[in-house]
């Protein structure tokens, strides 16, 4: 049994999720209960307790404080982490045989939540840079140019799916979008996964949160960007487009019905975190230190991309010549653990601890690193995925998942329908979805990623059997 004395081990400078550091970050009054005796805090859902579904309790109060101090009108913790959430939340807000809107960058949970609740992914191509490999999210424009494309024969949308920030964070103006999605009727969901502490408004040049941006529903992670545990995030709602007794109903089905106490816990500190003045002023600081660290690395000769969130930095390591996963195993063995290697960058998690010392040993090991792989010569540009501006599965995603299949290397899979997702994970994006018809363009691109994510994408997909 070797798990648990990993767990403690060092393992050097954290840039890596949960955002709290290791505990560095953690909000003072959860560090405070974990002082007290090891499992005292482990109860049931006792009256005085309740559950994130129930009405009474201290965990409804708990929820209903801080829907009020988010802005928002009702909120429900998770400790299925976003997945479960945005799975709940979608399942919400769409009927069995209807379609769904969404981009290219959706995480896999929403796939799967298609297949759970007989949706059909309507998806929507997005802003590719070269340079990177990463998408960037749409702006108003671009979205208009995707709603022109509609409607597709025989798909009825019933709801739309945005992702803000990126994982890498980058973001752009949510409110333009969301009225325009309105307008056709549909209520909005957006992964906010990574963006919790945009909600703080503790930072103008922040980009907006879904919910000042009118968004219906918004799926929170309290670990990827706020001082939550891993596994705790929170689903609000606002408006009257989506019934809280649909929420409520979904979330009966997918989230656990023994919550961990700890983790309730966690969700009420790192959302106290983000509205009490202690916290806001600790993020605030961090945020602060955040910039200012950028532009001193960027001093020093490192090729940080410019993104939308101070708290995560993206070194562009295919700027000379290497790449990310190389980068990232190279680094980390010498106590350098980022968060999200990619074939053109290694983005880092600044997260909520201090991150002192961090200019000197970045600057440290990447001239080290340059020594030992640098060619100086940046990597080629990243080839775009071949797809059309907006497409649906040929095929419902469950039934393709669930067919009788067989494997077969992806340069034989042209004119075949997949029946498996092919996502790298991190970042857990699909690069294909069960259903999609491949024909040659769209093979010749995968087999280019498989060769830029060797470990990540096996030489064979699953497609139905013949």
């Amino acid at each position: 049994m070797g798990f648990l004395p990993l767990l403690t081990r060092d393992r050097g400078r954290s840039l890596h999720l949960p955002a709290h550091g290791r505990g560095a970050g953690l909000p003072d009054d959860l560090r405070a209960m974990l002082r007290h005796r090891a499992g005292i805090w482990d109860l049931p859902e006792l009256p005085e307790l309740g559950g994130p579904l129930m009405q009474q309790g201290a965990v409804a109060e708990s929820q209903r404080q801080a829907a009020i101090a988010i802005g928002a009108e009702r909120g429900w913790y998770g400790v299925n982490g976003a997945t479960g959430l945005l799975q709940a939340a979608l399942l919400a807000i769409a009927r069995p045989g209807q379609a769904v809107l969404m981009p290219r960058n959706v995480h896999r949970s929403l796939i799967q939540a298609c297949v759970l609740g007989d949706l059909t992914p309507v998806l929507f191509d997005l802003p590719f840079m070269v340079d990177r490999g990463h998408v960037f999210p749409p702006d108003g424009p671009w979205l208009k140019d995707v709603l022109n494309e509609l409607p597709i024969a025989g798909v009825e949308i019933a709801a739309a799916v945005l992702v803000h920030p990126t994982y890498q964070g980058y973001a752009t103006d949510l409110k333009p979008m969301v009225v325009e999605l309105h307008s056709r009727g549909w209520p909005v969901l957006v992964d906010e996964a990574h963006g919790a502490h945009f909600a703080s408004r503790v930072d103008e040049s922040l980009p907006d949160s879904a919910i000042t941006a009118g968004a219906d529903l918004i799926v929170h992670s309290l670990h990827k960007s706020a001082a939550g545990l891993t596994q705790t995030a929170v689903l609000w709602s606002q408006g009257d487009r989506v019934d809280p007794k649909a929420v409520e109903r979904s979330l009966g089905w997918l989230q656990t019905t023994s919550p961990s106490a700890l983790l309730l816990a966690s969700c009420e500190a790192s959302l106290s975190d983000l509205c009490k003045p202690a916290g806001l002023h600790k993020l605030g600081t961090r945020l602060k230190d955040a910039r200012e660290l950028a532009v001193q690395l960027r001093q020093l000769g490192l090729p940080l991309l410019e993104n939308q969130d101070p708290l995560r930095l993206i070194l562009h390591t295919a700027a000379e010549g290497i790449s990310g996963l190389e980068a990232d195993a190279w680094l980390m063995a010498r106590g350098l653990v980022g968060e999200l290697p990619e074939p053109g960058c290694l983005t880092f998690c600044l997260g909520l601890a201090p991150q002192r010392g961090l200019v000197r040993l970045m600057h440290r090991r990447w001239r080290g690193l340059l020594a030992a792989q640098g060619k100086g010569l940046p990597l080629p540009v990243f080839t775009p995925p071949p797809l059309p501006r907006i497409t649906a599965p040929s095929m419902a995603c469950g039934l393709a998942w669930r067919a009788q299949s067989r494997r077969v290397s992806i340069a034989d899979a042209v004119g075949r329908v997949a029946a498996e997702l092919i996502c790298p994970y991190p970042p857990g994006i699909p690069l294909l979805v069960p259903g999609e018809k491949l024909d040659h363009r769209r093979v010749d691109w995968l087999l280019e990623q498989q060769n830029l994510w060797p470990e990540q994408i096996a030489g064979t997909v699953k497609v139905l059997a013949l």
